[in-house]
């Protein structure tokens, strides 16, 4: 979905917020304060929201990545550090010959943290950096993956992300964005209900902020659909790009090479 373009007096754009119209120097911002909110309890919501399904869509996308032991993996927007910790096993970031490196990355401190603490916790030598995905702090050509799951969507500008994502990756290397995405039209009517009402309500119950998951109910509908995501992983530079429907279209892993 598109926002129009048309200048504020303080020189930013608007984008959305959810459904709301604000700032683009305000939305950075307020999805920051989402996320310090429910940073404690992102697992917690993400087991019952999900059915503990989220665990299974990862353990995909690691599989899909086709990464092994001494490859380089950048894990953006990666919060509480469930993939980096499934993808620091896999490329023998401990005591491999020849061990890869992982890397966790987050915007937010709150859910760096609880990341960092986790890698810590399993013994894992897993580097958390906060960083903004629209200015990475690394060099070209320099990971053999790059993953980013349920992050895009709450990104200003995904363009630049995504061209961010593609300039650190090794020529051959892979792009994956695990991302809610378009369902499958019969089921969007039960798939609404779920979302507008019972989600806030868990999230009101559970993490005692029914606010926060009103606005991630929204920003899923806010976030470009599968085939327009392609499009957008293609205008960024990567080639191949393809997807694959989990759960009926609840969630999309996109896929994509740097050639």
């Amino acid at each position: 979905m598109t926002v129009e373009h048309k200048t504020n007096q303080d020189g930013n754009q608007p984008t959305h917020f959810g459904f709301k119209t604000v700032a683009e120097n305000e939305k950075a911002k307020k999805v920051g304060e989402v996320f310090h909110s429910v940073a404690s309890k992102y697992d917690l919501m993400n087991d019952v929201m999900s059915a503990g399904l989220h665990r299974g869509w990862k353990r995909f996308a690691v599989e899909i990545s086709g990464v092994k032991t001494g490859d380089s993996v950048l894990d953006i927007a990666g919060g509480s550090g469930d993939l980096s910790k499934l993808f620091a096993k896999k490329v023998g970031s401990q005591l491999a010959q020849n061990p890869g490196q992982v890397i966790l990355t987050d915007i937010n401190a709150s859910m760096l943290g609880v990341g960092r603490d986790r890698m810590l916790d399993a013994g894992l030598n897993v580097p958390a950096l906060q960083c903004d995905a629209e200015k990475l702090p690394f060099p070209d050509n320099h990971f053999d993956c790059v993953i980013v799951a349920f992050g895009l969507r709450n990104m200003t500008h995904k363009d630049k992300a995504l061209a961010e994502m593609q300039r650190v990756l090794k020529v051959g290397g892979r792009l994956l964005v695990l991302e809610f995405s378009k369902v499958w039209q019969p089921l969007s009517k039960i798939y609404d209900a779920y979302s507008f009402k019972l989600l806030p309500f868990m999230g009101k119950i559970l993490a005692k902020d029914a606010e926060s998951y009103q606005y991630l109910a929204e920003s899923i509908r806010m976030h470009p659909d599968q085939e327009t995501l392609k499009q957008m992983m293609v205008e960024a530079g990567m080639s191949k790009v393809d997807y694959y429907n989990l759960a009926a279209g609840v969630v999309a892993l996109h896929k994509g090479y740097k050639t």
